[in-house]
């Protein structure tokens, strides 16, 4: 589908093209051809065809300094010749494909055809109809016009599955379109800067139009293809187009072909774009996946520009390991969606969040025990019929009877299918949905976008957080509070007049020529406010104290503007600086540099007195103002930033490339420190996090003593506590073992007391992160939350379970890196997330024991009711109503409700903590005594009771009962006041508690029980419900709030005196292990097979390994990685966690290991 539109895209802007071509001096063909050209041929070419890229800006109508004239009517033109800068989506599914998926389930297919059997059976009459022979239980035969009713009970069963269906649809395809909405929000929100008019503007991505100049800078995420003008250092990682992860670097005269969905590793410049959208590389690849928007369903991908192939292959290039994989990528996307969504399956990306792997566990074992239970239902049923029949009363089997003993037997298998669809929770998978959809919804008003659904339930268990201080924990509005200047220590911001002029003018420009152009501060947008801060918030601070010396840092830069840097060192994780060389007008160079005080003073040789004249700076002196100066403003929390200089001769050109010679000896101008406070709902949260059992670390590049200052006033350490502060180069040092690998077991010896990280690299957070994940140190694994904001942190958050990108501060790898973005950078919003994350857990929770309390009682009573009268109890139509109430309405009720703070005072729960725990257990099995007992007191005297026919041993098509209405009645009774018992299930004894503050419960529990009351009254003969009296109405209800009164004695029975009580869905630490090493034993073996006899199992075991071996044969001779081998193998190894497989293990197993070797190697990741 995708396809058409995008062809039809294209074709349109070929024909426009073709009419307008004269317009601009070159042809949307003739640029697109261009692009895909790399390195010295795009050089050769552009040389050529067109002289230069100013020549192309010419032809472009566009300026490489003021940029486009911004009018409407020209951009209009633009986009019209040249297209826009979006790649049309992938068509939604359409409601009518949810439905018909919505139909495949395998339940509901049985309870079709069971209907459609029944009705056709209604409609034939034999002609030995009549003859009383036929069957026993047939006397009391037909009322009048009740035989022509036989139909409605086929036609009811249809009519509720087609209830089910559209539910279920329509659920889907909510959820699809708030993803579309949190997409196109996601893509809103990205903007870009671009030069228009001479203005530096900031617009949407898909506002971009050939001829833009835009701004590049470190950490972007390319949103079209362009060349570049000018820049200084600009390295580009282009494995997402290319598959080599090494960095280009772009220049304009060696490779200026910028490419759209690649990132900024370093540096910045401009560029001017010269190919959107689809004619952009990426939307090329997209257009040959026919819109590819394979990757969109599964992940809301950030901008639909950046994903694509490009992301697919990305993130999967970074799961394989070794070179090979990564050049198969670019083949493997174009084989299609196919290959691409089995391969999913089989790349481990995180391992199955821990709800979804106890609840598939627990759905298993539950439709398992339904599906005996029904059969066992059906085989007692037929039986007692035959015996009861053709033995006890001697009936000859009779041809022309044969319609009305299928129909009986048609009936018995209504009631089998039925047990079994009461059941099977089918609830449940949708209970998760809409308590994530309902979560995410929300989190997006406490500032959480989710990015992946599952990273909002994992954070409930997070128990650790690794942030960031800068931005998360302060609030990243830095200034200059204390200088050093001219030998004097300032304690606050110096007068002018008070420094010597000489010194001031040098100051000046090394702030405002040595930081980005970008950034700049604005006059603040109310009256009284605080000044804008725009761009890097430390070259803010600076730009800052320069204002507050009463001198305007915008004039130097006028005189100097950014065309005429001669060249800059931008700032990167490894220099730690940042350098800009420029030209003095005497022909020779002056480089000023600035960065962090600890590494720019080593390379300071001299320093400037009071006079502004330059005095030797020996180590000794260094090493005294460390103490005396920088020392000190660290333990006020402030970071120190040094600002030097160093001239040049004009001749000999020093040797740019040459960074450790350039940058040394310099002059010392000032050292500041920079204050960045903390945020003031900070320490609030981080105490809400310790008291949740969550140890928050901080992991910053800033200097030790800021580093702790900071984290004392966060209260992430407390002074004579048990704690350990590390610099990176000493955390490396103690991890790494002679030979220079590190050890886990070294790791674990640290990470328990660590809590301040201080001068670290992004490997080092990484390495943390993996160390605290990998590591056996305590009983349960540790979940880790990490927040970041570089381009750097990406291997960090998405090592981590659940990755936090700063929304406002991030850069746009971080941010694609990332399962959560923050929208105000705010760290009091992770907690926000764990609370909802719990929420989820515990909603989940709830729903379970609601959900398996109907299910026991309704099975029982199904069940045994068969056994004892023939007949149910509670008929399928019923059955399926009360399934869908329970199912569909108590699952929205229940995972709807909104968290409360009393669930950060409990510890995480952890992986192998069960779904259903013993209290739970005990509720449900309290509240199913209860159920029975009244239920089977009606059934067996209750006619008595109420003084009306009794309903049992009624016959074929008889009319329905009161008997068994009350009885249905007071069961829905009892199911609706146990649903707000399920509201809590810590055994808390005030179950309305908060009730009001959810007013989706509400509504649904009043809407389910007005909805009864029709069912009752009106509902006759489809539902088998024969209207009662009002006495009769207050004896149900009044059973049902019974309920409520016995929920109060099973709160008073102390759990701890049940040990009898099993906990169910708990993940055994066996499905801890993470696949890689199941895939190094071959004689593992999976819970499927383990089920299986002794003899089945050498069987796989030998297969097992015949496979492996000709995987491995295969494997060599297509040259493939090893990787996917081991990859396939696990496929078999895995089944148990797939629950389609497990009806049938033995023919799933086989079929895999007899396909896998004869496929291609790159599809063959696919089997399983």
């Amino acid at each position: 589908m995708g396809d058409m539109t995008n062809s039809d895209f294209y074709s349109k802007n070929q024909r426009n093209e073709s009419s307008h071509g004269g317009e601009f001096g070159c042809t949307l063909e003739e640029l697109r051809s261009l692009m895909e050209l790399r390195g010295t041929e795009a050089v050769v070419k552009i040389k050529e065809t067109y002289g230069d890229t100013e020549a192309i800006c010419r032809r472009l109508k566009t300026s490489p300094v003021e940029g486009l004239p911004g009018t409407a009517s020209d951009l209009e033109k633009r986009k019209q010749i040249f297209g826009q800068n979006f790649i049309p989506p992938k068509k939604p599914k359409t409601f009518l494909q949810l439905v018909w998926e919505a139909l495949q389930d395998v339940t509901l297919i049985i309870l079709e055809i069971a209907a459609i059997i029944s009705l056709g059976l209604s409609f034939y009459h034999p002609p030995g109809e009549s003859s009383e022979g036929c069957a026993t239980a047939q006397a009391g035969a037909e009322d009048e016009g009740e035989a022509e009713a036989g139909w409605i009970e086929g036609a009811a069963i249809l009519l509720s599955v087609i209830c089910v269906v559209l539910v279920t649809a329509f659920n889907d395809w909510s959820k699809e379109k708030q993803f579309r909405g949190l997409q196109s929000r996601i893509e809103q929100e990205q903007k870009f800067t671009v030069v228009r008019a001479s203005q530096v503007v900031q617009i949407p991505v898909a506002e971009i139009v050939v001829g833009d100049i835009a701004q590049i800078k470190y950490g972007d995420l390319l949103p079209a293809d362009g060349l570049f003008i000018q820049g200084n250092d600009l390295k580009i990682d282009e494995s997402s187009l290319t598959g080599e992860s090494d960095q280009v670097r772009k220049s304009v005269d060696k490779d200026p072909m910028l490419l759209s969905g690649t990132h900024v590793m370093e540096g910045s410049g401009r560029m001017v774009v010269t190919a959107v959208g689809v004619n952009s590389q990426t939307g090329i690849i997209f257009t040959l996946l026919g819109a590819g928007g394979e990757e969109e369903e599964k992940k809301d991908k950030k901008g639909k520009m950046q994903d694509g192939t490009v992301d697919a292959s990305q993130s999967k290039a970074k799961q394989q390991d070794g070179a090979a994989a990564m050049e198969m990528q670019p083949l493997k996307s174009a084989e299609g969606g196919d290959a691409d969504d089995k391969k999913k399956a089989n790349m481990h990306k995180k391992e199955k969040s821990v709800l979804q792997g106890k609840l598939t566990k627990l759905a298993v074992q539950i439709g398992k025990a339904g599906l005996v239970m029904s059969a066992i239902t059906v085989i007692i049923l037929v039986l007692y019929f035959t015996v009861d029949t053709f033995v006890v009363n001697k009936k000859p089997w009779l041809p022309e009877c044969t319609p009305v003993y299928v129909q009986y037997f048609v009936k018995f298998f209504i009631i089998g299918v039925t047990v079994l669809v009461v059941a099977v929770p089918e609830g449940l998978p949708l209970a998760v949905t809409i308590s994530l959809a309902y979560s995410v919804k929300k989190m997006m008003k406490d500032n959480n976008l989710v990015r992946h659904l599952d990273a909002c339930e994992t954070m409930g268990n997070a128990t650790a957080i690794c942030s960031d201080k800068t931005g998360t924990l302060t609030t990243n509005r830095m200034t200059v509070v204390q200088a050093y200047i001219g030998d004097v220590h300032y304690k606050e911001i110096p007068e002018p007049s008070s420094i010597n002029a000489k010194t001031m003018e040098l100051l000046v420009h090394a702030i405002a020529i040595n930081s980005a152009y970008t950034t700049k501060i604005l006059p603040p947008e109310k009256e009284g406010g605080l000044p804008r801060q725009v761009g890097n918030k430390t070259e803010c601070g600076l730009l800052g104290f320069v204002m507050d010396l009463k001198q305007d840092y915008e004039a130097v830069r006028s005189q100097m503007p950014e065309e005429k840097l001669y060249k800059v060192y931008t700032f990167n994780s490894v220099r730690k600086s940042m350098s800009t060389v420029i030209k003095l007008p005497d022909e020779s160079f002056r480089m000023y540099s600035k960065g962090a005080s600890e590494i720019v003073l080593k390379k300071c040789c001299k320093i400037l007195t009071g006079a502004g004249e330059p005095r030797v700076f020996r180590p000794r002196d260094r090493d005294e103002m460390v103490k005396k100066v920088i020392e000190p403003m660290a333990c006020d929390g402030l970071r120190t930033i040094c600002v030097g200089y160093r001239d040049f001769p004009s001749s000999p050109e020093p040797d740019w490339d040459n960074e450790n010679d350039i940058l040394n000896d310099l002059t010392c101008i000032c050292v500041v420190g920079i204050e960045d406070p903390v945020r003031p709902e900070v320490p609030e949260a981080i105490r809400k996090c310790q008291r949740a059992g969550i140890t928050v670390r901080m992991v910053t590049g800033d200097n030790i003593n800021t580093a702790r200052a900071i984290a004392i006033k966060c209260g992430i350490i407390h002074p004579g506590e048990d704690f350990l502060c590390l610099e990176g180069k000493e955390f490396n040092r103690r991890i790494r073992n002679e030979k220079g690998e590190i050890e886990q077991e070294r790791i674990d010896k640290i990470w328990p007391k660590l809590r301040v990280l201080a001068r670290s690299s992004p490997t080092d957070k990484h390495t943390l992160v993996k160390g605290i994940i990998d590591s056996t140190h305590t009983e349960q694994r540790q979940v880790v939350a990490v927040t970041g904001d570089g381009t750097n942190d990406g291997p960090a958050l998405k090592k981590a379970d659940v990755g936090f990108a700063m929304g406002i501060a991030g850069t746009d790898v971080a941010k694609e890196a990332s399962d959560i973005i923050l929208t105000d950078d705010n760290f009091s919003s992770i907690v926000k997330a764990v609370m909802w994350g719990r929420n989820v857990y515990d909603s989940i929770s709830k729903f379970l024991q609601f959900q398996l309390t109907v299910n026991v009682v309704a099975v029982i009573v199904a069940f045994t009711g068969a056994c004892i009268t023939q007949d149910s109890p509670l008929k399928a139509v019923q059955m399926l109503w009360v399934n869908l109430i329970m199912d569909t309405f108590a699952s929205l009720a229940l995972a709807t409700e909104p968290p409360t703070e009393s669930l950060l005072l409990r510890k995480p729960y952890g992986r192998n903590k069960p779904l259903i725990s013993r209290t739970m257990m005990k509720n449900i099995l309290g509240h199913a005594v209860y159920q029975l007992t009244l239920i089977f007191t009606l059934l067996f005297v209750g006619e008595k009771m109420f003084q009306i026919d009794s309903g049992r041993n009624a016959p074929l098509h008889s009319p329905p009962s009161e008997h068994y209405t009350i009885i249905f009645n007071t069961f829905v009774m009892m199911q609706l006041f146990n649903e707000i018992n399920a509201r809590k299930i810590h055994g808390e004894r005030n179950v309305f508690d908060g009730i009001f503050r959810n007013p989706i419960f509400c509504t649904i529990v009043l809407g389910t029980f007005a909805i009864q009351i029709v069912i009752v009254q009106f509902g006759g003969k489809p539902f088998s419900c024969a209207p009662l009296q009002l006495d009769q109405w207050m004896w149900c209800i009044f059973i049902g709030l019974g309920e409520l009164v016995w929920g109060q004695v099973i709160a008073t029975i102390p759990t701890s005196r049940l040990k009898f009580l099993k906990e169910a869905g708990r993940l055994t630490q066996k499905e801890e292990i993470p696949e890689e090493e199941l895939n190094e034993d071959v004689e593992e073996i999976d819970h499927a097979e383990r089920e299986l006899r002794r003899g089945q199992i050498l069987w796989f075991r030998g297969l097992n390994r015949i496979q492996t071996q000709i995987e491995v044969v295969n494997t060599f001779k297509s040259g493939a990685s090893f990787q996917g081998a081991l990859r396939r193998q696990s496929s078999v190894t895995s089944q148990s966690q797939d629950v389609a497989n497990l009806s049938s293990p033995s023919r799933v197993s086989l079929s895999n290991a007899l396909s896998s070797p004869t496929s291609l190697p790159p599809a063959a990741a696919g089997q399983g």
